[in-house]
Formats: structure tokens, C-alpha cells, sequence
């Protein structure tokens, strides 16, 4: 019984939240635009408040209140670097799971996404997206690409922080795009993978050649789920009872830049994330030490009270490595 009322109270919790962001947090990000003539780091101070408020109180909610064991593990980034992240998809859960690893990161104000471009109609999140700076394709290079390139100009001439997210694979693997992966890199004589899909790369490649400057590293993140690929509702409900996030830091100066060594360089990566997947599946875990960095609502109500356009990384915040005690 007392599970039950748990289940519920998450799942109206989870309503409230996004009538929050659609009444409230939309609002506001339409009010600030009196400001952007004036302060564009005003603009972007407030907008940054209204994604870190909305982000930051999901994932409060998935790890405090809904119970979510969030296992970390790899290479601890530094907090507060600019990054672009490569994480493989598989349902909607995994932008929870990014949210909760942005936080560890003191970056969940500054995430921005790579999305379809439907997605701006879309009321709350989409809406949202629009005040912050996220990347709408339409998938035809041809058409996107003069769009992207005037914001990672944008990017760097005001220096704007990011945790920027690229699902390289462009859709949510299922049994059926898996089959049309397979036969795709059968046909083009890559390696078939089990795990994940063929990698979308022209978008990764357009990225590090506009950004390479602006970005500090980036994250190659695995996530995997045990022992059934849940939902994004299911997170909120208490049938999630763990996800694990496995994180591989590489800085961005240490990528080639020659395009077709780029490509390589990403397509190895996700043979790593089939292969990472593959064990996890025989072991139930990924591999090496975890790193801290616990979730305290606290955090989350000392930051409504406070507006920041930009951080700066100190070393001193470094993520604690540590053994993982847990398995």
C-alpha cells in the first residue's frame, strides 16, 4: 500500500512538474525577452535559471523522491567544462539519465540538445528549447546546415557554457531500425552492431570543426538499463530502481581534425559502446571505479534563488573516484 501511494504521488508529481513548466517556467522565458535588446546575459541568466529549475527538479525527483539508483562510472568529468556528449539512445529515459549526469557535471543549466525539428511546437519542453540556444534539424544537411553554423558562431563570440547533446544514432533503437542498421552496415561493409545503431557522423564532424575551440572535452557516455529498457513515465513511477551511466572523457584538442579521421574516430566509439553494452548485458554492470556526487534537494532549492549567465570551472570541485561499494 505504501508503495502504491509512493507510485502515485510520483506520477503527480511528475504532472504537476510539467504544468510548472508549461504555466510558469514558459512564461517566464517569454517575458525575458524584453531583455534581449538590452542584456543578452541577462536573457540567457534567466532562461538558464528556468532550465536548471525544471531540470534540476527532475532529477530531485527520480533519484530523491522516486528512489532511482543512478551508478556512475568511468572517467569523472570536471565540473563545469564545456562538452559535447555522445550518449547512445534507446528511450526516452536516457535524457533523464543525461539530466542527472549534467547535474553531477554543475551543468544542468546549460544543457542543449540536438532535436528534431518538431520538436519546437511542441508545449513545455519544446517551447522551452527555443530560449535556449538548442539545435532544431530537420535531418537534410543541406537545410540544417546554415542554421547550425550561425549558432556555434553565436556559441563562440559570446562564449555561451554548454552541454551540448548529440544522439549520433538519430533515433531510439528498437528491434526494427536495429534490423535496418544491420542491413545498412552490411551494405556498406562496416561492422554489424548488436547493441546500438550505425552512427549518423556528417553532424559530429560539423560540430568539432565549429566548435573546437569553444568546447573543453568530450564525453562519450554508454547508458544501460537492467533488466528491461524502461520508459520515461516508468521513471516517475517507481518502477525504475536503477540506471547506470558509464562516462569515457576525452579532451578536444586530443581529436584529429581531418574530417575522415573524425569519422573514424566516432565510429570506433560506438564499436566500444556495442562492446561496453554487450558485457553489461552478460554482467549487469559496466566496467571500473564509479564517482560521486549525490543528489541534495538542497542544491536544487539554493539554486531557485540564484541567477547565473555563465560558471567558471575550479579544480577544487572535482568529482571524487572512488571504489563502488554498491556491487
Amino acid at each position: 500500500m505504501i508503495r502504491l501511494a509512493r507510485r502515485i504521488t510520483g506520477i503527480i508529481s511528475g504532472i504537476f512538474s510539467f504544468l510548472y513548466l508549461i504555466f510558469f517556467l514558459n512564461a517566464v522565458q517569454t517575458a525575458s525577452l524584453v531583455l534581449y535588446p538590452f542584456s543578452r546575459r541577462a536573457f540567457r541568466a534567466v532562461n538558464r535559471w528556468c532550465a536548471r529549475s525544471i531540470w534540476g527538479l527532475w532529477v530531485v525527483m527520480a533519484e530523491i523522491q522516486n528512489g532511482i539508483d543512478v551508478r556512475f562510472t568511468g572517467d569523472a568529468p570536471r565540473p563545469r567544462q564545456n562538452a559535447l556528449v555522445l550518449p547512445n539512445h534507446q528511450s526516452m529515459a536516457d535524457v533523464l539519465a543525461l539530466m542527472c549526469l549534467a547535474w553531477r557535471c554543475r551543468r544542468i543549466g546549460d544543457m542543449k540538445w540536438f532535436v528534431k525539428d518538431v520538436v519546437k511546437w511542441f508545449p513545455g519542453f519544446g517551447w522551452g528549447m527555443k530560449f535556449l540556444d538548442c539545435l532544431f534539424v530537420k535531418r537534410d544537411w543541406t537545410r540544417d546546415r546554415p542554421g547550425i553554423e550561425r549558432l556555434f558562431a553565436k556559441f563562440r563570440a559570446e562564449q555561451i557554457p554548454m552541454f551540448l547533446v548529440s544522439f549520433l544514432e538519430g533515433t531510439r533503437r528498437t528491434p526494427k531500425k536495429h534490423l535496418a542498421a544491420q542491413a545498412f552496415a552490411k551494405a556498406r561493409g562496416l561492422r554489424c552492431p548488436e547493441h546500438v545503431l550505425v552512427p549518423k557522423t556528417k553532424g559530429f564532424v560539423a560540430t568539432m570543426t565549429g566548435l573546437r575551440d569553444h568546447l573543453d572535452a568530450v564525453y562519450d557516455v554508454t547508458i544501460g538499463y537492467a533488466p528491461v529498457v524502461p520508459t520515461l513515465v516508468a521513471c516517475f513511477s517507481l518502477h525504475v530502481r536503477r540506471i547506470d551511466v558509464h562516462v569515457r572523457v576525452f579532451p578536444a584538442a586530443s581529436l584529429p581534425q581531418d574530417p575522415g579521421a573524425l569519422d573514424a574516430w566516432v565510429r570506433q566509439r560506438f564499436e566500444e559502446k556495442d562492446a561496453l553494452l554487450e558485457a553489461f548485458a552478460r554482467d549487469g554492470r559496466f566496467p571500473g571505479p564509479s564517482f560521486s556526487g549525490r543528489v541534495r534537494a538542497r542544491e536544487w532549492f539554493a539554486s531557485e534563488h540564484r541567477l547565473s549567465a555563465s560558471d567558471v570551472s575550479s579544480p577544487s570541485e572535482a568529482l571524487r573516484v572512488e571504489p563502488d561499494l554498491r556491487r
